[in-house]
C-alpha cells in the first residue's frame, strides 16, 4: 500500500498551468551527522523531480544556514520558505506541539500514520503550525525509540529513582518525575558526552539506527528499553504560509504526495536501521534490559495522568488528545480482534475521553 504512493506521484500531468520555476530555501533541525537528515532529504530530493518545472528547493543540513533553535522564527517570518522539524521542540509556544511529535506509552508508528491519513491527524498539523503563519507537512514517522543508553544499569522502573536522565518532551518529563527521575534537557548533539562525562545517567535519543549514528555504542554500557517515553516519533516541513500560497494547487498537491510517499519510506527505512543497528549494539557488547509488564503498566497510569493534567492546562493540548484516545478507541474495533497479527497493542488502559472533553470545553 505505502509503495502506491510513490507510484502515483509518477502520475501527475507535468502540463498544467505552466508558471515560472520558484526557489525555496530550505534547512533542518537535524545536522548533517544525524540520519534524521536523510528524511529531509528524501522529501526534498522527491519533490524536485516531480515538481522541477515549477518548484526548486535549495536544501541545506541543519547549522550551516542558523542554529536548529531558530529555523521555527526564520520559516515563520519568511527568512527561509521551508524546514524540516521535530514538532517537540516548539511545545514552549503551544503544548499541543508535544502530542504532534510523539507520545508517551500510547501511539505507534502505525498508530500516528493511520491517524494522520485517516482519523484527522492531517488537519490538526495544520490548525496548530497554522496559527503560526505556517502549513506543516508530516512526512516522516518512527517507530518506537531505543530507550535509555548510558553507564549506569537500569533494569526497572525503580532504577529510576534519583537518577538524572536526559529525555525530550514536556509530558515525557512529567512521567519521569513522578517514578523519581530527573529530567536533563539537552541538545540531541550534545547526548554522547553527556554520557562520556556522567553528566548523566542514562540517555534516551531516537530510535537505534539513529542512536548508532551519532555513536552511542562508543559510550554506553547498558540499555533500557522499551522506549516508553516516546512510543514513536513524527518528522515533517515547515513551510511559510505565503510562499505556500504562491504555488499552483498543482505544485502543492505534489508537495503533499511527495510527503505521504516520503513517511511511507522512512517507516520502512527507520525499521531496517534500527533491526541493523540494534545486532551492532550487542556485538558492541552493550547489556540490554527490558521493563516488565507491569513497569509498563505502571508507566501507562502515569502517563494517563499527565495527558489529562496537560489537557486541562490548554484546549489545543486537548484537542490533540482527544482526536488521538478516540482514535485509538475506534481503530480497537478491528485491531484488538485480530491480535496478534495487528501491528500494534490492544488498548485496555487509556485516558478517559470524557476527562479529555471537559478540559477542551474549561
Amino acid at each position: 500500500m505505502l509503495a502506491g504512493f510513490a507510484l502515483s506521484a509518477t502520475l501527475i500531468p507535468l502540463h498544467a498551468n505552466a508558471q515560472d520555476q520558484q526557489t525555496w530555501t530550505m534547512t533542518s533541525t537535524w545536522p548533517e551527522n544525524i540520519d534524521a537528515v536523510k528524511i529531509d532529504r528524501h522529501w526534498v530530493d522527491m519533490v524536485n523531480n516531480i515538481a522541477g518545472e515549477e518548484l526548486k528547493i535549495e536544501f541545506h543540513a541543519g547549522g550551516t544556514l542558523m542554529p536548529g533553535t531558530e529555523v521555527f522564527d526564520a520559516t515563520e517570518t519568511g527568512s527561509i520558505e521551508a524546514s524540516g522539524d521535530w514538532p517537540g521542540y516548539w511545545a514552549g509556544l503551544n503544548p499541543a506541539f508535544s502530542p504532534l511529535a510523539t507520545t508517551t506509552s500510547l501511539f505507534n508508528a502505525l498508530d500516528y500514520f493511520n491517524w494522520i491519513q485517516q482519523w484527522g491527524g492531517r488537519e490538526l498539523y495544520r490548525e496548530i503550525y497554522g496559527q503560526f503563519g505556517m502549513v506543516y507537512l508530516p512526512y516522516g514517522v518512527l517507530n518506537n525509540e531505543s530507550g535509555f543508553m548510558g553507564r549506569t544499569p537500569i533494569e526497572s522502573i525503580a532504577d529510576l529513582e534519583g537518577k538524572r536522565l536526559r529525555i525530550a518532551g514536556r509530558d515525557q518529563g512529567r512521567v519521569m518525575e513522578q517514578l523519581g527521575g530527573s529530567q536533563v534537557t539537552l541538545a540531541g548533539g550534545e547526548v554522547y558526552q553527556a554520557i562520556e562525562r556522567g553528566v548523566v545517567d542514562a540517555a534516551e535519543f531516537s530510535a537505534p539506527g539513529i542512536d548508532y549514528s551519532v555513536g552511542l555504542a562508543e559510550v554506553a554500557e547498558y540499555w533500557a528499553t522499551p522506549g516508553w517515553h516516546q512510543s514513536a516519533t513524527v518528522f515533517g516541513v515547515m513551510i511559510n504560509q505565503d510562499a505556500w500560497d504562491a504555488l499552483s494547487e498543482e505544485t502543492q498537491k505534489k508537495l503533499e504526495m511527495a510527503a505521504d510517499a516520503t513517511m511511507g519510506w522512512s517507516l520502512a527505512w527507520s525499521e531496517r536501521q534500527s533491526t541493523d543497528a540494534t545486532q551492532k549494539f550487542i556485538d558492541a557488547g552493550i547489556t540490554i534490559n527490558q521493563f516488565s509488564e507491569e513497569d509498563l503498566a505502571r508507566i501507562q497510569e502515569i502517563t494517563n495522568e499527565v495527558i489529562v493534567r496537560g489537557a486541562c492546562e490548554h484546549p489545543d493540548h486537548a484537542k490533540v488528545y482527544h482526536s488521538m484516545i478516540s482514535y485509538m478507541e475506534h481503530y480497537a474495533t478491528w485491531r484488538d480482534i485480530s491480535v496478534p497479527f495487528n501491528m500494534s497493542r490492544v488498548s485496555d488502559n487509556l485516558p478517559s475521553l470524557e476527562e479529555l472533553e471537559i478540559c477542551m470545553n474549561q
